[in-house]
């Protein structure tokens, strides 16, 4: 019980709220960016996870815009973190050989970019010698792999967006001019605040991109009653008193995030069945996991409907007895933060 208490609390979800959206990211780090928006932008939507009615998605895009707030590596971050990575971004040797056959195309989106970025990505010169090949969707995608290779090495940036298309920037002009903190000491940095993010963690784990879910040898050594091996705790956690309330998270929502944890610490099964045939899922397409206390008890299935103006619900999936009325009145809750009715 204290482990799930302890990840709850850490992750803003307990009774009480964040002051602010800055505060919020500070706290967490990032927020995950996906394309998906069945009910909501997952960056939206774990926002109001943790400050309510009191957000709104404009928040984000002025945080963003006045670069309090910028995008790297398909999350958001606070600006002030970019010291922890820029080391790293110079160490880089991300699709080193693919980069260095096209090395005349990355000059001319420089140059581009130079001249007139913000920008695009299908507004600049594709004149990579070698194309970009994949199985999947990405096949042939050159300026878009080259321009995200390119963030990765610190030599671009995302600027903004222009509906759903990224615009793109010298990194100069979009990140702070901080000097780069030193590798060694960024990591351990980084290490102790997941850490103060997730609560409790893995020293080490599978490695996974974006982000690791392992912490190093931040905070403390820790025991979770029936759980095999040791953990790690932030201590600033431990003795702290605990009222939960009720949340409806996004899938990609950083206390759900790492499935092995989920299920030592939770004992929850969740997967992500979008790209499952719907004949196959159990869940829904992109079911919302519901946390009541400090245990996710359930799933939400349901779908913004924004033509007809509803929230369709199609589902509240049971996993462990909870309180129906709460559930409700918060899915009420979210119906109307996005402006429609449940249906």
């Amino acid at each position: 019980m204290e482990a799930r208490r302890i990840a709850v609390r850490a992750q803003l979800l307990d009774d009480v709220r964040p002051a602010g959206l800055l505060d919020t990211v500070r706290h967490l780090t990032l927020l995950q960016i996906d394309p998906t928006a069945a009910v909501a932008p997952t960056a939206d939507l774990v926002a109001w996870s943790r400050l309510g009615a009191a957000y709104a998605p404009a928040d984000l895009v002025g945080a963003l815009a006045k670069r309090d707030l910028v995008e790297l590596t398909a999350t958001i971050r606070p600006a002030e973190d970019l010291a922890l990575y820029r080391a790293e971004m110079s160490e880089t040797q991300h699709r080193r050989e693919w980069v260095l056959a096209n090395d005349a195309c990355r000059r001319d989106i420089l140059a581009r970019l130079t001249a007139e970025g913000p920008l695009p990505s299908r507004v600049l010169p594709d004149t990579c010698a070698v194309p970009w090949r994949s199985t999947g969707w990405s096949n042939e995608q050159n300026v878009t792999r080259l321009l995200e290779a390119m963030s990765v090495r610190g030599e671009v940036a995302v600027a903004g967006r222009l509906g759903r298309d990224r615009l793109w920037d010298l990194a100069e002009r979009v990140y702070r001019d901080e000097p780069a903190i030193p590798l060694d000491e960024a990591l351990r940095r980084r290490d102790s605040r997941r850490l103060t993010a997730l609560g409790i963690a893995r020293a080490k784990t599978t490695n996974v991109p974006i982000e690791p879910y392992d912490v190093g040898e931040a905070g403390e050594p820790a025991v979770v009653e029936g759980v095999k091996g040791t953990w790690r705790v932030d201590p600033a956690q431990l003795d702290q008193t605990f009222t939960g309330r009720t949340a409806l998270l996004s899938p990609f929502d950083r206390l759900i995030h790492d499935r092995r944890r989920l299920l030592e610490i939770f004992g929850f099964e969740y997967g992500l069945e979008m790209y499952k045939p719907a004949a196959k899922r159990r869940w829904g397409y992109y079911a919302l996991p519901i946390l009541q206390g400090d245990q996710l008890v359930g799933k939400l299935d349901a779908a913004a409907d924004r033509k007809a103006g509803v929230l369709r619900v199609h589902a509240v999936h049971q996993d462990l007895p909870f309180d129906r009325a709460a559930v409700d009145e918060e899915i009420a809750a979210l119906a109307g933060w996005l402006g429609l009715v449940r249906a």
